[in-house]
């Protein structure tokens, strides 16, 4: 069983989804740590509620990006955190973090990457009259959504599609696929 750190900024029903899925056995993992960088994020109600560690920090409290990473990193290693999975964490990994863990992260983003990375991608896709969105797994690198892909889930909006209606979808098949991936990435061995 693998130690795996989530990091997440807002809400956190994707890092939900993955605490029922260890719950359910469903998940091979021990969650050792949530980072989160918004101390007014729901994720760490949620984590509270599932007594799970936190390391929680402001950015603007640090001289550099390297110093809060190196933080993290820090946090990481206290808790032999093995794999990273981003779940709404909404900064760019930087390469302290991607040194140390090199190929263990990993990000869920909801577009048919390389479409709408980066913010607001469910609006992005309105805006742009898509047809299709969907949902990517990658592994994470120092772009923005730019990361080798793992896996991919095509959803199809509809002609009334509205944003909380997309967007209703896209959660729905993001606590499907996310908690699997990972199951499949860490039984194959990544995270190592």
């Amino acid at each position: 069983m693998k130690n795996i750190a989530i990091f997440a900024s807002g809400s956190g029903s994707n890092f939900q989804a993955i605490v029922e899925a260890v719950r359910a056995e469903e998940l091979a993992a021990k969650i050792c740590l949530l980072v989160c960088d918004n101390p007014k994020a729901y994720v760490l109600e949620r984590a509270r509620k599932a007594r799970i560690p936190t390391f929680v920090f402001q950015p603007r409290e640090y001289a550099s990006k390297e110093e809060f990473e190196q933080q993290i990193v820090t946090q990481l290693k206290e808790r032999n955190a093995e794999f990273i999975a981003l779940a709404g964490y909404m900064r760019l990994v930087g390469p302290t973090l991607l040194r140390e863990y090199e190929g263990r992260i990993v990000n869920i983003h909801p577009s048919l990457l390389p479409e709408f990375p980066g913010k607001d991608a469910i609006g992005q896709a309105l805006a742009a009259n898509a047809k299709w969105s969907g949902v990517t797994i990658h592994f994470v690198d120092q772009g923005m959504d730019t990361g080798p892909i793992i896996v991919q889930e095509r959803i199809r909006i509809a002609d009334d599609e509205t944003r909380e209606s997309l967007q209703r979808k896209i959660q729905d098949t993001e606590h499907k696929l996310y908690p699997a991936i990972l199951q499949m990435l860490l039984t194959r061995g990544e995270g190592k």
